[in-house]
């Protein structure tokens, strides 16, 4: 067994208690946090660089990559780099000539908000003017009324005087009114002087918010219509003008908004205009206002397919495409790094308080395992940033001045993925109904290891047993035995079942057509997707085939190639720790995936793992009984082996082979 000493040698690197004394601080509070946002980024540096020469040269920028690894700060931090002198106010007026086509006029920042109030003060003094002038008019109007009623004895001359005096108030308040609002101009985008360019987040905007929007007016005559330059209504598009565009989910963008959205950034204008055709804007167009804006594309890896073609050339033509990194290194620098971004959430949240040296460093381990590979820290910070918050609210619950290493422990407990919780109920009711076996041996039955919703978005993966059955009967037709698999499987799966059988030729020297070969996935509810179950597929039938009993205290995971190499794949620390949790002392997994092993230190001493190249390797440890070592002398006619090392994990890293 390789002793823990040599796992830190083998890491190259101090323990992290070690190397969080050495650092010299007790707490978050005593970490500097830089002031700029691009240099509170972690973790990406070449991202930095080119975000910074995109901001300089007013590129746009293509950002991919897992949710949670700094793609919107990465946008964000970009405004800090230009210019704040060339900001722009944009005022609309009213067209004599076409109503429907409000001018546009472009002012310098902070001047357009001086000429609106002025024209407001102008057109108040006007129609206090007019006003006086009507208070004067409509009491010589009812006096000159009353006069003659009582000259001439005849009281409906006031009557009708009133009557002409309410009709004159009318005439006067909606013409008056109407010219009075068409004079006005309506600010459209307003700005200071040495304001910090604007930052404008349009990810999920439907076309109005995004490119603009003409409001609908239900009263289009009689006077009460209101002006088109009114009812305009500027998009994220021209608020974003010297500034910054971000878009995130880009693909979830509309492919007619992105064609928009495209003709925006070749012009570096676009007119604002009514986006439905059954609103009584849709015949209002402006005239162009200005786009000038970095545009910042984001998303998952997916996202490029939904692009727009030629959007996605023009981004390229004039900006940058950057591939987010999702871990770095776990070197010194790297993991003072990390001890920063605590230090940044704290200061962040504001309600939570500061980590001891010993949290962080229960934070930083955390880090270790969610990359899942040695040698490496997470970037999906996001979810990293979560833990730091639920550790800090424990903490602020109980009324303690500061966040300890209990906090965190206990954090972690909490806050676990709504996956790893499906997958711990799995587990209570697998144990309550005893729906596998951990011990003892059967023909045909293996313990194989999956994880629950590989393609979710978060970090970790949850693992889970997936006991496999197979039997073997003669074939039930002429043209030949098949392999029938049942459990809801998906196309890959379905495909490293079948290739499977020429495995099963070469290492049994079986003839499978004449057998009708039977795999059965239990418990497979949701379906199963992937080849990391095809050493186990294997191992089942060449049991059921030979008769041959499989060592039920035994899990495993690997997919295998049609030569038989294990191949690796993803997610074995959570397999290992799911088959810990049911009971299973001993793990096979491939040889390549030894140093993604990061076990939870609850775990070592209660699972052995054991690293496997071949398919031989992998019979060797799995089968047992009177018949295993007539196989294995079979096996070596059939396919010579190669030697194996063996591994056997014993602290939260892996040990070298």
């Amino acid at each position: 067994m390789t002793e823990l000493g040599s796992d830190k040698a083998e890491l190259g690197m101090s323990d992290i208690e070690e190397w969080i004394r050495s650092k010299g601080i007790q707490s978050t509070a005593d970490v500097e946090i830089p002031k700029r946002l691009v240099d509170q980024v972690i973790g990406q540096d070449e991202a930095v660089l080119v975000i910074k020469k995109a901001a300089e040269q007013k590129r746009h920028v293509i950002l991919i990559g897992d949710p949670g690894t700094g793609k919107s700060m990465l946008a964000r931090s970009m405004v800090e780099f230009l210019p704040k002198g060339e900001l722009q106010d944009v005022i609309s007026y009213h067209n004599p000539d076409d109503s429907n086509e409000p001018k546009i006029r472009i002012v310098p920042a902070g001047k357009g908000k001086e000429i609106v109030d002025a024209e407001k003060k102008e057109a108040q003094i006007r129609r206090d003017q007019k006003n006086s002038m009507l208070t004067t008019l409509l009491v010589m109007v009812v006096m000159f009324a009353a006069l003659g009623a009582v000259m001439l004895g005849d009281w409906n001359i006031l009557l009708i005087g009133l009557i002409g005096a309410i009709f004159l108030l009318i005439l006067f308040r909606f013409s008056a009114q109407k010219k009075d609002t068409i004079l006005v101009p309506k600010l459209l985008v307003s700005h200071v002087p040495n304001e910090t360019p604007p930052f404008i987040d349009a990810t999920g905007a439907h076309a109005g918010a995004l490119l603009g929007d003409v409001k609908h007016d239900p009263f289009q005559s009689g006077g009460l219509e209101t002006p088109a330059h009114e009812r305009l209504e500027p998009g994220a598009i021209h608020k974003a003008s010297k500034g910054v565009l971000f878009i995130d989910e880009i693909n979830m963008l509309r492919i007619e908004s992105q064609q928009s959205l495209l003709t925006a950034l070749q012009e570096g204008q676009f007119s604002i205009l009514g986006q439905s055709e059954r609103s009584s804007g849709a015949m209002v167009k402006s005239e162009p206002v200005p786009t000038d804006f970095i545009l910042v594309a984001a998303g998952n890896l997916d996202a490029v397919a939904g692009m727009h073609p030629a959007l996605r050339s023009r981004i390229r033509g004039y900006g940058y495409e950057i591939y987010m990194r999702s871990t770095m290194p776990d070197s010194e620098e790297n993991r003072t790094k990390l001890v920063r971004f605590v230090a940044q959430e704290v200061a962040k949240d504001k309600k939570i308080p500061h980590f001891t040296k010993h949290a962080v460093a229960e934070i930083i381990r955390e880090a270790q395992r969610r990359a899942g590979r040695r040698g490496q820290l997470t970037l999906r910070l996001r979810e990293l940033g979560g833990l730091i918050r639920v550790a800090g609210d424990i903490a602020h619950e109980e009324n303690a001045s500061i966040v300890d290493f209990n906090h965190v422990i206990a954090a972690k407990r909490i806050a676990r993925s709504l996956e790893q919780q499906v997958t711990d109920r799995a587990i209570e009711k697998r144990k309550e109904y005893k729906t596998l076996m951990t011990e003892g041996s059967i023909v045909g039955v293996v313990n194989g290891l999956a994880v629950l919703n590989a393609e979710s978005s978060m970090a970790e993966f949850s693992g889970i047993v997936m006991p496999i059955v197979a039997e073997v009967t003669p074939a039930q037709t002429k043209e030949g035995g098949k392999i029938i698999a049942t459990g809801k499987l998906g196309e890959i799966a379905k495909e490293s079942v079948q290739n499977v059988s020429a495995l099963i030729k070469k290492y049994t020297g079986e003839d499978i057509s004449n057998h009708d070969i039977h795999v059965q996935f239990i418990g497979t509810y949701e379906g199963v997707e992937g080849d990391s179950a095809s050493i186990s597929v294997a191992t089942a039938v060449i049991s059921a085939l030979e008769g041959v009993e499989v060592d039920q205290s035994v899990a495993m995971t690997g997919s295998l190639s049609v030569r038989g190499t294990v191949l690796p794949v993803g997610g074995v620390t959570a397999k290992i720790e799911a088959a810990s949790e049911m009971g299973l002392k001993t793990v096979l997994v491939p040889k390549e995936n030894m140093k993604d092993v990061l076990l939870e230190d609850r775990y070592i001493g209660k699972v052995k793992v054991l690293p496997v190249e071949t398919l031989r390797d992998v019979i060797q440890f799995a089968l047992v009984g009177a018949k295993k070592e007539g196989l294995l002398k079979k096996l070596a006619a059939l396919a010579p082996s190669r030697p194996t090392p063996r591994g056997i994990i014993t602290s939260d890293r892996p040990v070298p082979l």
